[in-house]
Protein backbone atom coordinates (compact mmCIF):
# COMPACT_ATOMS: atom_id res chain seq x y z
CA UNK A 1 0.00 0.00 0.00
CA UNK A 2 1.32 3.44 -0.89
CA UNK A 3 0.00 6.96 -0.31
CA UNK A 4 0.65 10.41 -1.68
CA UNK A 5 -0.57 13.84 -0.64
CA UNK A 6 -1.90 16.08 -3.39
CA UNK A 7 -3.34 19.58 -3.57
CA UNK A 8 -6.31 20.55 -5.72
CA UNK A 9 -4.81 23.20 -8.04
CA UNK A 10 -7.54 23.92 -10.58
CA UNK A 11 -9.57 27.08 -10.01
CA UNK A 12 -12.98 25.41 -9.69
CA UNK A 13 -11.80 22.55 -7.49
CA UNK A 14 -12.80 18.92 -7.85
CA UNK A 15 -16.11 19.54 -9.65
CA UNK A 16 -17.86 17.13 -12.04
CA UNK A 17 -15.39 17.17 -14.95
CA UNK A 18 -12.18 16.54 -12.96
CA UNK A 19 -14.01 14.07 -10.71
CA UNK A 20 -15.00 12.14 -13.84
CA UNK A 21 -11.40 12.22 -15.14
CA UNK A 22 -10.14 11.04 -11.76
CA UNK A 23 -12.55 8.12 -11.47
CA UNK A 24 -12.02 7.11 -15.11
CA UNK A 25 -8.28 7.02 -14.49
CA UNK A 26 -8.78 5.09 -11.24
CA UNK A 27 -10.91 2.49 -12.99
CA UNK A 28 -8.04 1.71 -15.37
CA UNK A 29 -6.26 -0.02 -12.48
CA UNK A 30 -6.93 -3.21 -10.53
CA UNK A 31 -5.78 -1.84 -7.17
CA UNK A 32 -8.06 -0.35 -4.53
CA UNK A 33 -7.90 3.47 -4.56
CA UNK A 34 -9.04 5.56 -1.60
CA UNK A 35 -9.13 9.36 -1.27
CA UNK A 36 -9.13 11.08 2.11
CA UNK A 37 -10.06 14.64 2.98
CA UNK A 38 -9.90 15.37 6.70
CA UNK A 39 -11.94 12.58 8.34
CA UNK A 40 -13.84 11.53 5.19
CA UNK A 41 -12.49 8.72 3.02
CA UNK A 42 -14.09 7.66 -0.24
CA UNK A 43 -13.60 5.12 -3.01
CA UNK A 44 -11.43 6.76 -5.69
CA UNK A 45 -13.27 4.83 -8.38
CA UNK A 46 -16.69 6.24 -7.44
CA UNK A 47 -17.66 9.59 -8.97
CA UNK A 48 -20.32 10.14 -6.30
CA UNK A 49 -17.80 9.50 -3.55
CA UNK A 50 -15.28 11.89 -5.08
CA UNK A 51 -17.96 14.58 -5.52
CA UNK A 52 -18.95 14.21 -1.85
CA UNK A 53 -15.49 15.38 -0.83
CA UNK A 54 -16.41 18.89 -2.05
CA UNK A 55 -12.71 19.62 -2.55
CA UNK A 56 -12.16 23.24 -3.54
CA UNK A 57 -8.95 24.82 -4.84
CA UNK A 58 -6.16 24.47 -2.29
CA UNK A 59 -7.66 21.41 -0.58
CA UNK A 60 -5.12 18.81 0.56
CA UNK A 61 -6.08 15.19 -0.16
CA UNK A 62 -4.40 11.88 0.56
CA UNK A 63 -4.57 9.26 -2.20
CA UNK A 64 -3.92 5.65 -1.18
CA UNK A 65 -3.58 2.71 -3.54
CA UNK A 66 -3.32 -0.94 -2.54
CA UNK A 67 -2.76 -3.70 -5.07
CA UNK A 68 -0.54 -5.03 -7.82
CA UNK A 69 -0.52 -1.85 -9.93
CA UNK A 70 -0.52 0.66 -7.07
CA UNK A 71 2.70 2.41 -8.19
CA UNK A 72 1.35 3.23 -11.65
CA UNK A 73 -2.04 4.25 -10.26
CA UNK A 74 -0.53 6.71 -7.78
CA UNK A 75 1.85 8.16 -10.38
CA UNK A 76 -0.88 8.75 -12.96
CA UNK A 77 -3.43 10.10 -10.51
CA UNK A 78 -0.83 12.46 -9.00
CA UNK A 79 -0.06 13.70 -12.52
CA UNK A 80 -3.76 14.57 -12.99
CA UNK A 81 -3.69 16.70 -9.85
CA UNK A 82 -0.34 18.29 -10.74
CA UNK A 83 -1.69 19.30 -14.16
CA UNK A 84 -4.82 20.88 -12.66
CA UNK A 85 -6.82 18.32 -14.66
CA UNK A 86 -5.92 20.32 -17.77
CA UNK A 87 -8.30 23.11 -16.82
CA UNK A 88 -6.18 26.18 -16.07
Amino acid sequence: MISVNVTVLNRLGLHARPAAKLTQKGNEFLCDIRIRKDEREVNGKSIMGVMLLAASKGTELTITADGTDEQDAIAQIKQLFDSGFGED
